[in-house]
């Protein structure tokens, strides 16, 4: 129930986004809506195809070992893709907060639209080889079943060079792009408000109400809560990566759930796809306009079904 929940909330976020009336500009709206389209993607092939059918179907089409390699390298290339749309996101916010004299040039709709098509297919690009990483795990009336990491992967050095580059690229490299764009962001707010105080201090408007200060607020909470999402929700998931790697331990089978390594792994995964569930629930909470589409959304059936029994 809760990957379906997940997966209607985000396709929900995606509908009134595309309708235009949450007062965002198209450019915040662009990134809201791949973040949210690569969430939904997340949830369905990670969660719903990956964990759930093949726990419950373990002898399906989907555990064929080419259908199961091809399912890997979407799993990480839409991973991917939702972590470097969200970094995306913060660099914009950050170019239009911190860079005015290039806001008007990159803050666009076509400068939006060209990096979360170029994101993408880098991302999918980038994780192309992991079809080539798995071989059967046995082998059924000549059909290959499941799918096994090949003995060279752990053992070629250009395969651990592969490893070690996807590592920095997802989820270190974004996770310190973020910190250090929010952290200048941050910084860039403090002066500028500071700055907007003593003007108005100056022309004895103190007391009145600021609509660019306004405007920069909301703008503000809605990057600082879903790069805040993202940090949180990808910690242990960092943390977990450095500790097999650098303590050199490894991970557990997956049939001993009291395994420690196999406990932190889980818990940084089922984090990990938690973050794919959340940004809907941070528009709903700081979009006003979001949360007035998404009542008449749920009220217009009802409306429906109301004037039928009438």
């Amino acid at each position: 129930m809760a990957p379906a929940a997940a997966g209607a909330a985000n396709l929900a976020v995606i509908v009134i986004l595309v309708r235009g009336r949450c007062g965002l500009s198209r450019c915040i709206t662009y990134y809201l809506v791949s973040m949210a389209v690569t969430d939904l993607l997340v949830i369905v092939t990670a969660v719903i195809l990956n964990r759930i059918a093949r726990i419950y179907f373990p002898f399906s089409f989907l555990s064929i070992t080419p259908v199961c390699s091809l399912s890997f390298v979407l799993i990480y290339g839409v991973r991917d893709c939702s972590v470097w749309v969200t970094v995306t996101f913060t660099f914009d916010r950050f170019m239009a907060i911190c860079c005015q004299k290039q806001k008007i040039k990159y803050c666009t709709e076509k400068t939006a639209a060209a990096v979360i098509g170029t994101v993408c297919v880098l991302c999918c690009s980038v994780n192309t080889p992991w079809y080539f990483v798995y071989e059967p795990s046995f082998i059924i009336n000549n059909t290959p079943w499941f799918c096994s990491a090949k003995s060279i992967f752990y053992t070629s050095p250009i395969w651990a060079g592969f490893d070690w580059i996807l590592i920095i690229l997802s989820p270190c490299l974004p996770f310190i792009l973020i910190l250090l764009l929010n952290a200048l962001t941050v910084r860039q707010i403090l002066a500028a408000n500071r700055s907007r105080r003593r003007l108005r201090t100056h022309s004895n408007a103190e007391n009145q109400s600021d609509p660019e200060m306004e405007k920069r607020k909301k703008s503000i909470i809605l990057l600082f809560c879903v790069s805040g999402n993202f940090i949180l929700l990808y910690s242990l998931f960092f943390i977990t990566i450095f500790y097999v790697r650098i303590a050199k331990v490894t991970y557990s089978s997956g049939s001993d759930s009291s395994n420690s390594t196999f406990i932190l792994d889980e818990s940084g995964n089922m984090l990990q796809f938690l973050s794919s569930s959340i940004n809907p629930f941070i528009y709903a909470g700081t979009q006003s306009k979001f949360r007035e589409a998404l009542k008449n959304g749920v009220k217009y059936p009802l409306t429906l079904i109301g004037k039928l029994f009438h």
